[in-house]
């Protein structure tokens, strides 16, 4: 196993990414957000900070592929395409525009953007213009890395039922992750010696969304949102604690 494994990576570390890729990929499809937080967070503590945010891009975009593909056929397909464009333009807009703005600014400011999203109805405009939805939030994913949050409210805006929530939320990941790992690529880092542990945490995500998805096809639309707001309430919460640690 070793010899499958990068030189800073020792096999129990690798076993322990896998079972949390597995929950993660679980958490994920169950309730439709949080997964690719937790998944973040214990990387961080296990992984070299160079590789941490290449490797979790590529991961979360086989976990958000194989995730499509399971759920292919309740795809929104009308605002997925328009919100795709906005990746696309918010990546490029993010890399310029993001080093300038206060990271404790924007944590505090999404968080309670998040936050006002959850308790009152989310802003017509997040549902009427994918475009623009999607190139802010893209902007914000490159500030952050995780995108999920992000993405979870404008898909909530649209309403959907929780299978339609979850697959479209997926794709527009699959998209937003598919491009940083490419930028990572070309800006030099190395993938190949990683490859085997990324594969199994791929792998491992997959199972995790299979059984995940049993659990969502046993949900209500109504208890599914309970659980998907509950986790973007306490994911806004840590980021405005993020921003307000920061200041002080």
């Amino acid at each position: 196993m070793t010899d499958l494994l990068p030189p800073d990576v020792a096999p129990l570390v690798a076993l322990s990414l896998m079972a949390v890729s597995f929950a993660s990929s679980f958490i994920t499809i169950s309730f439709g957000i949080g997964g690719g937080g937790l998944m973040l967070a214990v990387m961080a503590s296990l992984l070299p900070p160079a590789a941490l945010v290449p490797v979790h891009g590529v991961v979360q975009f086989g976990s958000n592929a194989g995730r499509t593909a399971m759920m292919a056929r309740h795809i929104q397909w009308g605002p997925a395409l328009w919100f795709a464009v906005g990746i696309v333009l918010g990546i490029g807009l993010g890399a310029s525009v993001v080093p300038a703005i206060p990271p404790a600014v924007v944590l505090i400011g999404v968080g309670l953007f998040l936050i006002w999203t959850v308790l009152s109805k989310p802003p017509a405009w997040m549902r009427d213009w994918p475009l623009l939805t999607g190139t802010l939030t893209s902007v914000l994913s490159m500030a952050f890395g995780a995108s999920g949050p992000f993405v979870n409210t404008y898909v909530k805006s649209l309403d959907l039922g929780r299978h339609a929530h979850v697959a479209t939320t997926a794709v527009l990941l699959s998209g937003q992750h598919l491009l940083k790992a490419l930028a990572f690529g070309v800006l030099g880092f190395a993938y190949a010696p990683w490859a085997g542990l990324i594969a199994a945490l791929i792998l491992c995500g997959l199972a995790g969304t299979w059984t995940g998805k049993q659990v969502l096809n046993r949900l209500s639309d109504a208890r599914f949102r309970q659980a998907l707001n509950a986790v973007l309430l306490l994911l806004s919460a840590r980021l405005v604690w993020q921003g307000l640690s920061l200041l002080l």
